[in-house]
């Protein structure tokens, strides 16, 4: 049986943000390129296809609060009303629910992708965070998990009560998953306090490393690709998974493109490069994203990618179509 979202149990709702119409910008491509995109995570080919030829204005919705009262959670569900909400993957199908014993209020900011990808975590509910600190304490069921996530955190100033299984007396919560103006401007006041106190001169490029991390999108040449763009553009290669959140900012802060297979670790760059500034993206046929596209069209950033052949498992691309994609992508 499924049940309503939490919004339908909220007992007060409020415009925090109004709705605004945004420019979609096209992509920068070879001819060929879409063509050869067979399959498409997060939407359909004919929607990642339509984000990447933008020329058109999307609307965007409004930023809305919410507050509902009664509210349990339990195993990253909250339940309100006969309505609920999943904040991340649940530790099993069916939970046991039991009513928690303890009390608190708050507001939460995380979101079920942001608990699944670092991605969405970093641009998306850590925006968020910045509405829950100004309507309530912010709270997460997201455990510290060391590493970047927490240097991160540290450096935009998030610090949310932890909570397991709880009865709030009263919840604030809210829909922020438009790319309106103000979420623009809190990614702005993002990058800006990431950069604090780190000195980022402007370079050619950063070509960030994937490997075998992550869900797998294997690139068989990354490592030629990536040394040759060192070698014949001066980019410089890093990899985010060997390197500290502030050798990754000063590194890519001043960065003209941050370049890369498709995916989360890509954001490393995005969060702090600069208007202007350039995402160059290299995505498998079957499984084409175009997430990190809408990012940059609200950051007014540009965005550029080629095509693989093979299958994300194991992919490769061609170094001559990298290199063309470049040369227009920054004419």
């Amino acid at each position: 049986m499924s049940f309503p979202d939490l919004e339908s149990a909220a007992v007060d709702r409020w415009t925090m943000a109004p709705a605004c119409r945004r420019y979609v910008r096209p992509a920068k491509f070879l001819p060929g390129q879409l063509e050869r995109i067979r399959a498409a995570h997060f939407g359909t080919v004919a929607e990642v296809i339509r984000d990447f030829r933008g020329g058109y204005d999307a609307l965007q919705g409004e930023t809305l609060g919410f507050r509902a009262r009664h509210v349990d959670l339990v195993d990253g569900v909250l339940y309100a009303a006969r309505a609920n909400r999943s904040l991340r993957p649940r530790t099993r199908p069916l939970p046991l629910y039991a009513v928690p014993r303890e009390v608190a209020t708050g507001a939460v900011y995380e979101s079920w992708v942001g608990n699944r990808w670092f991605g969405n975590w970093l641009t998306e509910d850590c925006l968020t965070y910045r509405l829950a600190e100004r309507h309530g304490f912010p709270v997460t069921t997201r455990l510290p998990s060391g590493g970047h996530v927490t240097r991160y955190a540290e450096r935009l100033g998030i610090h949310p009560a932890t909570v397991g299984r709880v009865h709030f007396d009263e919840l604030v919560f809210f829909r922020d998953s438009s790319q309106n103006l103000d979420k623009q401007a809190r990614a702005e006041e993002l990058r800006l306090r990431l950069m604090a106190n780190i000195s980022a001169p402007e370079h050619p490029g950063v070509f960030l490393l994937r490997g075998s991390s992550g869900d797998c999108r294997l690139l068989a040449n990354e490592r030629v690709v990536a040394e040759r763009l060192a070698l014949e553009r001066d980019f410089r290669v890093l990899d985010p998974s060997l390197a500290t959140v502030d050798e990754i900012i000063f590194h890519c802060a001043g960065a003209k493109v941050i370049a890369g297979v498709e995916g989360s670790h890509l954001v490393h760059g995005l969060a702090v490069m600069p208007r202007g500034a350039m995402l160059f993206v290299i995505q498998p046929p079957d499984r084409a994203v175009a997430a990190l596209k809408i990012i940059t069209d609200r950051q007014d950033q540009g965005y550029a990618f080629v095509v693989g052949k093979g299958k994300q498992d194991h992919f490769i691309v061609d170094w001559m179509e990298v290199e063309r994609t470049l040369d227009l992508a920054l004419s």
